[in-house]
């Protein structure tokens, strides 16, 4: 691991699609980090697939076991791939912040339709009457508000995001 990366977490946020889950994989592997996927924590706590929660208590009830589920999450070196609705608690965020680095993967929203597909089937916390593009506008103001650093995905496959992550940590820790 390189010695100017932070030995505390990095916290991976974005929308859905924005590739939180491959390149924070990646970035732990590369820098020698432990994983972790909320997703698959909130899926375990809940005992059914996010999707399941969605259809079955509602979108508000997605993001309250989320919410419980970040607030109980306790580790160290490792990234963390949050769900894309984390950023509605602000006390879950700002437990995140207090032993890591939010990092905002910013794609447009014609990148995540495209690898969306059909995002009524994705287990996406949304009210029911939201559009993708409202979503994605009411996201982007608080994916920015609780990042410290955004990389674009644009024009970059996984790889060069992950590369793009790791100079943007070493830039912010030198400065």
């Amino acid at each position: 691991m390189s010695s100017s990366i932070p030995t505390s977490n990095i916290i991976m946020t974005g929308m859905p699609g924005s590739g939180k889950s491959t390149v924070g994989v990646l970035l732990a592997k590369r820098l020698g980090l432990g994983f972790v996927d909320t997703d698959l924590l909130i899926q375990q706590h809940a005992g059914c697939t996010l999707q399941d929660i969605v259809d079955n208590q509602g979108y508000q009830a997605l993001r309250a076991v989320e919410e419980d589920v970040l607030l109980k999450l306790d580790v160290e070196q490792h990234v963390v791939s949050t769900g894309g609705s984390a950023v509605y608690s602000a006390k879950a965020m700002e437990h995140l912040k207090k032993n890591g680095v939010v990092v905002f993967l910013d794609i447009p929203l014609d990148l995540v339709t495209k690898r969306l597909g059909d995002f009524s089937l994705r287990g996406i916390s949304r009210r029911p009457d939201q559009s993708l593009e409202e979503l994605f506008e009411e996201r982007f103001e608080l994916y920015s508000r609780y990042a410290d650093i955004t990389v674009s995905g644009v024009g970059r496959d996984q790889d060069e995001v992950c590369e793009a992550v790791v100079e943007a940590l070493e830039t912010q820790l030198s400065s």
